[in-house]
């Protein structure tokens, strides 16, 4: 895979743990201040790179200078593998970070995700030590204990959540002693329709101070 010109996008493959993945990279408009991966929501419920939140996800990161890559989990569009319950999902969030930083050494790395996807990018946090996690309308029943990663972490939720036990989620991550700092948007649903512009406002500052 080709690295993009400035303030251009490229998509191709790349290789993962279990065959390609189907991944795309932005780059900011100047060289990067740092990187970030971005991670999508369930693979069995239609999630893909290309879901709205995940897109937002990647805006936020890129307006805060960050070179952000996105990308398909196995089995997923032209993705190759099987859906593997989270486990083989973060060998493919790790593949596509190793890649990333391989291509702008030295810079700080921020991990990103929404619902399914949030729990791989804390999986990946806790095994990688990043400058900085971003977790939307995260779940906490895929971890038998959740712990923290020990980096900046902002964790977002809707109140109106319609998918997941956010209140629950979000009473074991305040449970935690270097935990996240918990943004709630009053009566956002899951999908946080019509409320992305303000994900988008918690999370690119959060980038801003933190990885850039």
């Amino acid at each position: 895979m080709q690295w993009p010109d400035a303030g251009q996008r490229a998509r191709d493959l790349l290789e993962g743990p279990a065959g390609v993945l189907e991944c795309e990279i932005a780059a900011p408009e100047s060289s990067p201040a740092g990187v970030a991966i971005v991670c999508h929501p369930h693979p069995q419920y239609a999630g893909t790179m290309d879901n709205k939140v995940v897109y937002t996800l990647m805006r936020s990161c890129l307006k805060s200078g960050l070179a952000t890559l996105r990308f398909n989990f196995r089995g997923v569009g032209r993705s190759e593998g099987d859906y593997d319950a989270g486990r083989g999902e973060t060998d493919d969030a790790a593949a596509a970070a190793e890649w990333l930083q391989r291509q702008q050494p030295g810079l700080p790395l921020l991990i990103a995700g929404f619902s399914f996807g949030a729990a791989v990018a804390l999986r990946l946090a806790l095994r990688s030590a990043p400058a900085g996690l971003v977790t939307v309308a995260m779940p906490t029943n895929y971890f038998d204990s959740v712990a923290s990663p020990g980096c900046p972490w902002l964790a977002v939720y809707g109140s109106g959540d319609d998918v997941i036990d956010a209140d629950a989620s979000m009473a074991a991550l305040s449970a935690l002693d270097d935990g996240p700092r918990i943004e709630v948007l009053d009566g956002a649903g899951h999908f946080f329709h019509g409320r992305l512009g303000e994900v988008d406002r918690l999370v690119a500052p959060f980038c801003a101070q933190h990885v850039s």
